[in-house]
């Protein structure tokens, strides 16, 4: 199998990423139809911080770093580095040098299904990093990969150029050919939030105008005034499970 490095892929255009970058990863991934989102298991070392921008992919054998230290050449700012593996593992597959040469070429974001380490000084320097591990075990450098390949990070394919979103809530993936009505799906998911929010302010309930009453009533799910009716209906022997 050919192992190869891409050094320059396609890009979404900077107006929507700009665009994308005012609303959060729950309100996308529910735009775009409940896809794309990664693994839970993969979880932010740092609060309140996030990201969208395009994926540079890794694809690295666990325990090695080598593609990683390949990646940083073709990332260009704004960029998210995305690195997935062949093999599980949990090493630390990145610390603080690789991070302040990621900083150096402008990179604003890393997503790893593996593990980091030197955590303290990347939260420091102030860098997001969404892993599954914290772990300082070593890692080699010893076996080629790919850089900018199809790379299934966290349980979802990630192809280089897809925009990546992360926040406090997980990671999502917006497919770069599906960027702009992805947008549009979550400008209009918002808009209808608005309204929600209205309505609860009104003390409207949810019950009503999420027409759920229908719904309750389909699953014979059955109302009591008080606990003291409940009771009165298991003494006559009704049966409630």
């Amino acid at each position: 199998m050919e192992k190869y490095i891409i050094r320059n892929i396609q890009r979404p255009a900077l107006s929507i990423i700009e665009e994308l970058k005012h609303y959060d990863v729950s309100t996308v991934y529910e735009a775009q139809g409940k896809q794309g989102l990664l693994s839970p298991e993969l979880k932010p070392i740092q609060q309140g911080i996030s990201i969208c921008g395009p994926a540079v992919t890794a694809v690295c054998y666990a325990g090695d770093n080598l593609m990683i230290h390949a990646a940083i050449e073709v990332c260009q700012p704004g960029d998210v580095l995305v690195v997935a593996t062949i093999g599980e593992g949990i090493h630390g597959m990145i610390g603080e040098l690789i991070v302040r040469a990621l900083m150096k070429r402008g990179v604003q974001g890393l997503i790893i299904d593996a593990g980091i380490r030197d955590v303290k000084q990347i939260r420091e320097l102030g860098f997001p990093v969404w892993s599954k591990a914290v772990h300082p075990e070593g890692t080699t450098k010893a076996r080629g990969g790919w850089v900018n390949a199809p790379a299934v990070c966290a349980g979802v394919l990630v192809h280089p150029g897809d925009l990546i979103m992360a926040d406090d809530d997980g990671v999502v993936v917006i497919r770069k050919d599906e960027a702009a009505s992805s947008l549009e799906a979550a400008k209009k998911r918002v808009d209808k939030e608005a309204e929600t929010k209205q309505k609860i302010e009104k003390g409207e309930l949810s019950l009503d105008f999420y027409h759920l009453r229908a719904t309750l009533q389909r699953e014979n799910v059955v109302y009591y005034e008080n606990e003291e009716a409940f009771q009165k209906r298991r003494s006559f022997g009704i049966k409630v499970t």
